[in-house]
């Protein structure tokens, strides 16, 4: 498949690189209440074993990889829980420090002066001033009957910020693709090849003519809640589809030629981290990267409509690793 512009997350909006956060003094930190599931230690071949893939991503070459025991959040960090960091620690996200964010053109929620332009390569991206994590499409919208769905417009910074704060971390990129694999090799999907089940959709993207209108044949325009669909064999909502997921690493298209095989992490330093999943946007007719192997990357200072987070820990314990 040909390379294409990403339609994951918004590309031309002015993206800044800040400093990652320091993990917070003993008495700030809290509990992240999400259920971690076990994540057997294990093998798994990763990567696109059927060119699904955009050569530029670096989905390829298969490779196997050899993975230590570790937890993972069933779901992606909810509102509710966001909003319990934040009120525990005064902590203020990446899109409220700016004062703007990134939201999908048809959801914007917004007066017309708060809306500060388009994406030059992605038009159906809008700046909108006031959207941030509790005003998911700007300042009209707010979260009622939203606490159970993941918390969006958190920059990788942000995501950090949280896990340090919880006593818990990113996963890494490879942990997350054997995770969302739930115990099945070789699949496009966490539940199998096949998109749909039964007729009926296994995960919140986008249906309809993109980015024109979204039919919501799923039942969801924008995010859902993040138990709307089964989990995965190992216990695991949504690890595609509804949210992209940032992960630990930075972004290397070439990742995979060189990697290690034994709990392999990304590069060093980079420019764009890692993210992983997909998400209520994604199409086939432009953006496939809803597939297990799939990867995106963005600046660690972006936030947007779709970008959430999900986090992990050790097995044997939930200490902090840095990213």
């Amino acid at each position: 498949m040909s390379d294409q512009p990403a339609c994951c997350v918004p590309a031309g909006l002015d993206a800044r690189s800040g400093a990652a956060p320091a993990a917070p003094p003993a008495e700030l930190r809290g509990t992240d209440p999400s259920a971690m599931a076990a994540i057997p230690a294990g093998r798994a071949v990763l990567g696109d074993h059927f060119g699904d893939g955009y050569a530029g991503d670096g989905e390829r070459p298969v490779h196997e990889v050899e993975l230590s025991a570790f937890l993972l959040g069933t779901t992606t960090v909810t509102n509710a829980a966001f909003a319990a960091f934040v009120d525990a620690t005064g902590h203020r996200t990446t899109a409220e420090t700016e004062g703007y964010s990134a939201v999908f053109h048809t959801d914007v929620a917004a007066p017309l002066a708060d809306v500060l332009g388009y994406s030059p390569a992605t038009p159906w991206w809008v700046g909108v001033r006031g959207a941030d994590w509790r005003h998911p499409e700007g300042p009209l919208s707010d979260l009622a009957d939203r606490a159970d769905h993941p918390v969006v417009h958190v920059s990788h910074d942000d995501a950090l910020a949280f896990a340090r704060w919880a006593g818990r971390r990113l996963p890494t990129e490879a942990e997350w693709e054997y995770a969302a694999r739930g115990g099945l090799a070789a699949k496009r999907y966490p539940w199998g090849d096949d998109l749909m089940a039964d007729g009926a959709w296994r995960c919140n993207i986008f249906q309809g003519s993109f980015p024109a209108s979204n039919t919501a044949e799923d039942g969801w325009t924008t995010t859902a809640p993040v138990t709307a669909y089964s989990p995965n064999g190992y216990g695991l909502h949504q690890m595609v589809g509804n949210v992209w997921e940032w992960c630990a690493d930075w972004f290397d298209p070439g990742a995979y030629t060189d990697r290690p095989r034994r709990d392999p992490r990304g590069p060093a330093s980079g420019t764009v981290r890692v993210m992983r999943g997909g998400s209520f946007l994604c199409h086939d007719s432009y953006c496939n990267r809803y597939r297990v192997a799939a990867r995106s990357a963005a600046p660690p200072d972006s936030s947007a409509s779709n970008l959430g987070f999900r986090c992990a820990a050790d097995a044997t314990t939930e200490k902090e690793i840095d990213a």
